[in-house]
Parts: structure tokens; sequence; C-alpha cells
């Protein structure tokens, strides 16, 4: 006699089989209702498999090496642009960037700055850390 999964379980399966470090939650809506699923995210986050980066974003995390502490698999710049793009929003690079790699300015972007085409009213960022958008050129 098999033993039933759980929805945790099921959706911790779906999660290692994805290749996307930026989940949503609508991944996850064939799986169970809005309640349901929320709970069982809620869980693998405090158990550290995932970490909220925004209203419905989520990030696979790995542990640090130094102190063990779990951190997202990818830096915040790439995750904001792959959760944009998960939701169908289209980014470019910024103006910071744009100079930079034209020569234009020796001041090393930080990424956290993302030119978007489109209008977006999102926050999405990891320990307090947030990015910030403008208008794509």
């Amino acid at each position: 006699m098999t033993k039933r999964k759980t929805l945790e379980q099921k959706i911790a399966a779906r999660i290692a089989r994805k290749r996307d470090t930026v989940l949503l939650r609508k991944d996850f809506e064939d799986l169970g209702g809005y309640d349901q699923v929320g709970r069982a995210l809620g869980k693998l986050i405090a158990k550290g498999e995932l970490m909220k980066i925004g209203y419905g974003l989520y990030a696979k995390t790995r542990p640090e090496l130094i102190n063990g502490k779990r951190w997202p698999q990818k830096p915040l710049p790439t995750l904001a642009r792959e959760a944009l793009n998960r939701l169908g929003v289209e980014t470019a690079p910024s103006r910071a960037e744009q100079d930079y790699n034209a020569g234009r300015s020796t001041q090393v972007p930080t990424g956290r700055r993302i030119a978007v085409k489109g209008r977006v009213n999102r926050k999405i960022g990891v320990d307090g850390t947030y990015v910030s958008y403008e208008h794509a050129a």
C-alpha cells in the first residue's frame, strides 16, 4: 500500500523538477486551492527551501557557505529580470548599464535598477533590498 503524498511534498517535487530559479504561485494552482497552496509554500519557506521575493514570487534557495543561512541561488538583479520576464514584462539594460558598456562612464552599475518596457508596480527584493525601475528608451 503506497502512502499518498501531501500537497507540500507535491509542490517540493515540482520545484525540484523545474529549471527556473523564480517560481510563480500560479505554477502550483492545479495542485490545490489558493489557501492550501499558500500554506504549503509557507511551510517550504519556513524550511528554507524557498524564499519569497515579491507578491506571488518565490526563489529557490541554497545554503550560504560562510554561515549556512539560506540565500537565493542567483543575485537579486538576475532574479528580478527572470521574474519580470515570467510575468510578461519586457526588460532592457538601464541607462547606467548602457553608459558603462559604451565606455561613457566608469561607474559600475549595481544592477538594481532595471529598465522596463511598459508599466510595473511590483516590489521585488530580498532581505529588505529591492530593485527599482526606469522606462526603457
